[in-house]
């Protein structure tokens, strides 16, 4: 959900409970989000956290709201940051139930609920499925896209708007790669690279969201992206095979994966023990997809390349976006802070084919995923354009008039 309103445009702050840390890191939530995680009633960087949080907020969102927070919301009790917080707003409160069954048709549940609407909070219902527990039943959390619609017509009330999902990639097939390829050298060990896959996961996934048809080839142990069809594989032949295979009927063409440059010329097929002595592994280059992409490009598709460098980046960028065939080449200095291998952030500078550059400062790994989207819709639209120097520079829901 929260993703779902900063691609709309809003500008959202997350405060969690000591709870809620047990479920989602603070740092999964302060790198998609607006602003860093709030959890502190005290000690934090402002004196009266909750009281500046209520009176900033345009909507306030309880999401999952359970029973004991819903509780404490209708008795009054300010307990943590997000009691307070609730209590020193002046703003619409959306409540999100989720809880067992059992919990939801309690009286005191069904009670405090009923209060709160008395009051003039308005409440999501949730869903009947699929529980934590197993089991089926009422109680489960509503749709995110349910919550974004009740909280988009909370602010149209108020005279505020979140923009409608963007949907500039609708009817074309995208293409994606992600993840760092292993190349074995026994049935134990093999030689592979820092790629935890999340930049092209990224990618894949704000595809979807903007409407296109994609398809992820992914050597990444993440889960797959919601709406996207995933094909794993290990190996930079098994990528090949796969990303070959389809980039025929692909309008756009992402190559995120960090793919092997070589591999072991024999493979193992036993485990090689020390008692054996060092083994001499010879390696033999592998297939090099994105230049061969360039060769098989079909008409109007676009070639997304990346390039993750840790010296002479943008040099050695436009000699691969030369030598490649690309039509835009993003690099990324991965001895940079926040960017690169493993992190939840990035930054990168976009180069076009036509000569011009972007650069897309440290942000959330999705906004960068916006920034190259972008840049492809672009291309398709116009060519080779010379990018607006403020593009991409700020990212989805970093704009300072966005809902809070």
């Amino acid at each position: 959900m929260l993703r779902r309103l900063v691609d709309r445009g809003a500008h959202v702050v997350p405060v969690l409970t000591e709870a809620a840390t047990h479920f989602v890191g603070a740092a999964t939530f302060s790198a998609l989000a607006s602003e860093p995680v709030e959890t502190e009633l005290f000690g934090g960087a402002t004196p009266i956290p909750h009281t500046r949080l209520g009176r900033q907020a345009d909507v306030v969102v309880l999401v999952p709201a359970t029973a004991r927070v819903i509780g404490e919301y209708a008795a009054g009790i300010s307990a943590d940051l997000l009691g307070a917080t609730l209590l020193a707003t002046r703003a619409p409160v959306v409540l999100c139930p989720a809880m067992h069954t059992e919990m939801w048709e309690h009286p005191a549940v069904r009670d405090n609920v009923a209060i709160l609407r008395s009051r003039g909070v308005h409440v999501v219902e949730p869903d009947s499925g699929r529980l934590a527990g197993g089991d089926v039943g009422e109680g489960r959390l509503a749709d995110p896209a349910r919550i974004v619609a009740a909280v988009a017509g909370v602010l149209a009330a108020r005279g505020r708007a979140i923009r409608e999902p963007l949907l500039d990639l609708a009817g074309l097939v995208v293409l994606v790669t992600a993840g760092g390829t292993r190349e074995p050298i026994d049935p134990v060990r093999y030689i592979a690279n820092r790629s935890s896959g999340r930049q092209g996961h990224a990618v894949a996934e704000v595809a979807a969201q903007r409407g296109a048809t994609v398809v992820l080839v992914s050597a990444s142990e993440l889960p797959p992206p919601p709406g996207v069809t995933t094909v794993h594989v290990e190996t930079a032949a098994e990528l090949a095979e796969a990303v070959l295979e389809r980039s025929g009927s692909a309008d756009v063409v992402v190559m995120a994966a960090a793919v092997a440059d070589f591999r072991p010329v024999a493979v193992s097929a036993t485990k090689i023990h020390k008692r054996d002595g060092v083994p001499e592994i010879r390696l033999e280059p592998t297939l090099d997809v994105l230049a061969e992409l360039g060769r098989r490009r079909q008409p109007g598709q676009v070639v997304v390349g990346f390039a993750a460098e840790t010296g002479e980046a943008l040099e050695r960028g436009r000699a691969k976006l030369v030598a490649k065939g690309a039509d835009l080449v993003v690099v990324n200095d991965v001895t940079m802070p926040g960017a690169g291998f493993g992190h939840e952030t990035n930054a990168v500078t976009l180069l076009y084919a036509s000569g011009a550059t972007l650069e897309v400062p440290c942000a959330p790994k999705r906004t960068i995923a916006a920034a190259v989207l972008d840049a492809v819709t672009a291309i398709r639209r116009e060519g080779t354009p010379v990018p607006s120097p403020d593009a991409g520079a700020r990212g989805p829901g970093h704009d300072e008039g966005a809902a809070r």
